[in-house]
């Protein structure tokens, strides 16, 4: 399937969505950012873009998963226009 091309987001979020997937598995930002090749500081960042799109969540601090929503970027399920979030 064809992710949608969406301007705020990176080629580590999809790393990030993917090995959040994959794991099936909550993981903290440290843990993503061994796994990614992404700094912690980074990853963390961009979890946090994640979360406003409501592609992964908190379940604990410092502890995310990806959604149904998640899911559904991977696979292509879902519009571009789904996934805008206010950007600074």
């Amino acid at each position: 399937m064809r992710r949608p091309r969406v301007s705020w987001m990176t080629q580590a979020d999809g790393r990030i969505l993917e090995t959040l997937a994959d794991s099936d598995l909550i993981l903290s930002p440290r843990i993503l950012a061994v796994n990614t090749d992404y700094s912690r500081h980074y990853v963390s960042r961009r979890l946090g873009k994640l979360h406003d799109a409501e592609l992964v969540e908190k379940v604990d601090d410092g502890l995310y998963q990806i959604t149904r929503k998640g899911q559904d970027y991977l696979t292509g399920d879902l519009e571009a226009d789904e996934l805008q979030i206010e950007e600074e």
